[in-house]
């Protein structure tokens, strides 16, 4: 008889080989979402990151409970841990900290729009007014991914479209400060507004 525990330790190693995140960071994401019942994180999971229900049963079903065995799994905190420094330090680590002065750029432009949140999740930020408008994080070593949460974006070929009902409506990818051009900005304001 097959070992349900190394069965289920299989589908999430696979889940995260598809996906291109570990399970913590489709936590993550979920939680961001704010999303409550099982069926509405499965329905999340599926359209967000194309998996099938079974797989996304899985991953919501471990939430708070991903085994020890998986390899990326978030360690038990030593009871006298140092609190955290800042977040950004642990999200723009190893091969990805020469991305932080691009990230820096980023939410300075988005300064001049007026106060927002800024609420680290472990792999991205989420900028918020009265809900999200934005998300800014690490995509590769090369570039960064910001999210847009705005439904009137128009199509272009630097937007990638999401499917409907995810946390954005949209991401672009820069490499370069000289990407935080007009047009970028332009979107990100929108998408402040429509947040306020």
């Amino acid at each position: 008889m097959a070992d349900p525990k190394a069965a289920v330790l299989t589908q999430l190693r696979n889940i995260q080989t598809r996906t291109g995140k570990s399970i913590a960071e489709l936590h993550a994401a979920l939680a961001a979402a704010g999303l409550a019942k099982h069926a509405e994180k499965r329905a999340w999971l599926m359209a967000q990151f194309q998996l099938g229900y079974g797989d996304a049963n899985t991953v919501v079903h471990v939430v708070g409970a991903i085994p020890p065995e998986l390899e990326g799994a978030p360690a038990a905190a030593a009871p006298d841990a140092a609190p955290a420094g800042d977040p950004l330090d642990a999200i723009y680590a190893g091969p990805k900290a020469a991305l932080r002065p691009l990230h820096d750029a980023v939410l300075g432009a988005l300064a001049a729009f007026g106060p927002f949140e800024i609420s680290p999740k472990k792999a991205y930020v989420s900028l918020r007014r009265a809900r999200q408008f934005a998300m800014v994080g690490p995509a590769t070593r090369e570039a960064i991914e910001i999210g847009i949460n705005h439904k009137s974006l128009p199509a272009h070929p630097r937007l990638k479209a999401l499917p409907a009902g995810g946390m954005c409506q949209a991401t672009t990818r820069i490499t370069d400060a000289a990407q935080i051009d007009g047009e970028l900005v332009g979107w990100l304001r929108a998408a402040y507004d429509a947040a306020g």
